[in-house]
């Protein structure tokens, strides 16, 4: 072969080789970017878990009323269409947020009568904080640690009284006067004077009741809902015992079959 055809057939061969391996690198780009692409694409959503329907929305701010003057306030006013449920201790942290998640997830209003003693308040403050902020949840007194206030020295009333009052206020950057809620609804002349001496000036019982201060079953809590959940209704229920929170479903339920909205004190009277 002279030497002009070796050039040629040299030059061929390389053309040949190089368009082979461009061709073999742009297939390789191809299927890497399709390999990128099917990694990119959006899982399956994973499966959202079935939560209660949002209530009632509360009454306009135009609608709140003073608060009555003298003695224990037991139900709402009026003969519309408002439930308070109050929910009180503290004792279980899982209660706590459990009940804290339920208001976030259905919009359900609630006022906690706290006692500050618990862990359970420092634990969820930063699940809680944004619903207190919002109005959504209240935070009442009931004494930083659950005494009988009849059998206690004034001292002793205003010390339980103050504390969790500055407990609340530093925690949760709210003052939860006028209300308290004397442990075991027990209270008197001289408990609610001095009260009122240290700025709570409306203790705060109920008229129904979830029974579940101690532990009971579901099928019990749902009867007493069943019983309590009408219009006008101030009811009391726990945050120390789980079987409460296994039940949030029927609770809306119920709520909502009756046509109820559910409010605080502060949605319902104007502040002193």
């Amino acid at each position: 072969m002279d030497r002009r055809r070796f050039l040629s057939a040299l030059a061929a061969a390389t053309l040949t080789g190089t368009a082979a391996v461009t061709m073999g690198t742009a297939c390789s780009s191809r299927s890497v970017g399709t390999a990128v692409a099917a990694a990119d694409e959006p899982a399956d959503p994973a499966p959202v878990p079935d939560l209660p329907p949002a209530l009632l929305p509360p009454p306009p701010p135009s609608a709140r009323v003073p608060l009555p003057g003298g003695g224990s306030l037991t139900a709402l006013p009026g003969g519309g269409d408002l439930l308070a449920l109050t929910v009180d201790d503290g004792a279980s942290s899982e209660v706590v947020r459990l009940y804290t998640q339920f208001a976030k997830d259905t919009g359900i209003r609630l006022t906690y009568f706290v006692n500050g003693q618990y862990n359970s308040w420092t634990e969820n403050a930063g699940l809680l904080r944004p619903l207190v902020e919002s109005g959504q949840i209240q935070l009442g007194n009931h004494t930083y640690s659950h005494p009988d206030l009849t059998s206690v020295s004034k001292q002793q009333i205003a010390d339980e009284l103050t504390e969790n009052g500055t407990f609340l206020r530093n925690t949760y950057g709210m003052d939860a006067a006028p209300y308290f809620r004397p442990p075991y609804g027990r209270h008197n002349a001289t408990v609610d004077s001095v009260a009122a001496s240290v700025g709570y000036t409306v203790p705060t019982l109920w008229f129904g009741s979830l029974s579940d201060s101690s532990l009971i079953t579901e099928e019990y809590i749902l009867q007493m809902a069943n019983q309590y959940f009408n219009p006008g209704a101030i009811v009391i229920g726990h945050l120390n015992y789980l079987p409460v929170t296994h039940v949030y479903p029927q609770l809306v339920d119920i709520i909502r079959s009756r046509n109820l909205r559910t409010v605080t004190l502060n949605d319902v009277y104007l502040k002193p």
